[in-house]
């Protein structure tokens, strides 16, 4: 035994020497930190040491460590993405310290793990700074159970990584390309790092990639005027009383808002509204404001807040129920109440499926029972409320075409059923769901590749539009990357043609 702790402290004093002098080695004029010379030599010798005590245990040693020059690639290029990081974040950034270590020593796995953590606390650091009612309503949904759970900081944990970074970039936290990023390095975590068991390889030129991705696009992002103007916006109206001349000029800000801000803030005022603990002076701000928005919504935000309406009443939550009415009341959007509760009960079911189905764990066996759910809700007429016939599509095109890692066999059978009761209409909405983000991000993965175009044979014989045909054809014969479709200049007239016919 004291052999064996003796030769411990040897390894674990070469560990040290060995870091140290590659920390000591060379400065740049800059005084910026250089691998010396030696270093791959240096790395070598510490990957035999560890080995060796490795072995000494009779474990297995071959495929552990990433090869040396595979951890150089990363070194060499980590200078120029931490500096974008400012030296007081860095200071906080611990996880930046681990995954730099872990690379050092060749567990790109565990390092992409720790990467991932960084990101998710600077996300959730950057939530809690914003207006959390706000943000727990776009990531869970003001009307969810599980939205009644959330109210202060200390429930972000509560909130899983695929809702953090929805609802961030439903709030303006998170840019469309950052959220298709995040969404990449997000599925690289769960199937290709120490987040549990596996045998993908990561390179270093990924590596370093990855880390680059979640500085610029989380780590250091800034916040857009417009951000800016929203979070400042929810802050007065919880903190002062704004008379019908301030709701007049706040309306000024309203026409220059984005269309992908105008919902979810709507959606906000909603659930501002709606949450029992809202002071009356606040609720009074929102019925001023409210009616200056709900002109530049789309119809769809409109039916969601009428399905809100109904899920209050299906759940025997009187208090939210009357709240939610005096809020359509306000934009005499009473006829957006659907005749019953149905609709309600499959969104619910649409949202328990997709949160099963985007969980980075377990996905495989807690996806079934909530597609039999669905299935049983919809019937076998496949009759679905108008108001919810895209969510319902786009849920199940997501599910459909799988997380990219594999499929869930148990449900697989269930979405085909669903996806031959299709009438024309949800056709269509199947074959242009690749202009959706969420299924655009899934369309990065070889698997997620195969099934869209198993979809998009099964959607062929729905359609019988001469414009639907000729975008199908262009899909079809389209041999770039299919996650850039909507970049495609003949794809992109045909969908404009397309609209303009639906619309007319």
């Amino acid at each position: 035994m004291k052999n064996v702790e003796q030769k411990s402290h040897i390894f674990f004093s070469q560990t040290v020497n060995s870091t140290l002098s590659y920390f000591m080695s060379d400065y740049q004029e800059e005084s910026r930190l250089v691998p010396s010379a030696n270093y791959s030599s240096q790395i070598e010798q510490f990957e035999k040491n560890l080995l060796d005590f490795i072995e000494k245990y009779n474990l297995p040693t071959s495929q552990v460590l990433v090869q040396v020059n595979e951890r150089l690639k990363v070194f060499k290029n980590v200078d120029d993405v931490v500096e974008r990081v400012g030296l007081e974040q860095r200071q906080r950034s611990v996880y930046i310290s681990k995954f730099i270590a872990a690379a050092a020593a060749g567990l790109f796995d565990a390092a992409l793990n720790y990467l991932w953590d960084e990101t998710i606390y600077e996300l959730r650091r950057r939530v809690a700074q914003y207006d959390l009612a706000y943000f727990y309503d776009a990531a869970v949904g003001s009307s969810s159970d599980k939205r009644k759970k959330l109210t202060t900081e200390e429930d972000l944990v509560k909130v899983n990584d695929s809702e953090l970074i929805q609802g961030a970039y439903e709030i303006g936290l998170v840019s469309d390309l950052g959220l298709k990023h995040l969404d990449y390095v997000r599925y690289m975590r769960n199937w290709a790092s120490a987040a549990h068991p596996n045998q993908n390889e990561i390179t270093g030129l990924q590596l370093i990639g990855m880390l680059e991705t979640c500085v610029i696009e989380v780590i250091t992002l800034p916040l857009s005027n417009v951000v800016a103007n929203i979070k400042q916006l929810l802050v007065n109206i919880k903190a002062n009383k704004i008379n019908p001349a301030d709701a007049k000029r706040i309306a000024t800000f309203f026409l220059n808002l984005p269309r992908e801000r105008v919902n979810p803030l709507a959606e906000g005022f909603f659930g501002i509204y709606t949450q029992p603990d809202t002071q009356p002076r606040t609720r009074q701000n929102v019925r001023l404001l409210i009616p200056e928005l709900w002109e530049r919504l789309d119809e769809h935000t409109r039916q969601q807040f009428g399905i809100k309406y109904s899920r209050f009443i299906a759940n025997n939550d009187q208090d939210k129920e009357k709240l939610a009415r005096e809020f359509l009341e306000t934009v005499s959007g009473l006829s957006y109440i659907p005749d019953g509760i149905r609709a309600a009960e499959i969104q619910a079911a649409i949202e328990n499926l997709l949160s099963a189905h985007r969980a980075s764990l377990n996905n495989f066996y807690n996806e079934p029972p909530f597609a039999t759910q669905l299935k049983r809700l919809i019937g076998e007429k496949g009759k679905v409320p108008a108001e919810i016939d895209n969510e319902y599509v786009l849920c199940l095109v997501e599910v459909f075409l799988t997380n990219g890692n594999g499929v869930a066999w148990n449900a697989e059978t269930i979405y085909y059923s669903l996806l031959d009761q299709f009438n024309p209409d949800q056709a269509l909405i199947a074959i242009l769901s690749f202009s959706d983000i969420n299924i655009s991000n899934r369309l990065q993965h070889p698997l997620c590749q195969k099934k869209f175009k198993e979809l998009i044979k099964m959607m062929k014989d729905k359609v019988s539009m001469p414009t639907v045909k000729e975008l199908i054809h262009e899909i079809e014969k389209y041999s770039g990357p299919l996650d850039k479709l909507t970049d495609n200049s003949a794809i992109k007239r045909k969908v404009e043609a397309l609209q303009k016919i639906i619309e007319s």
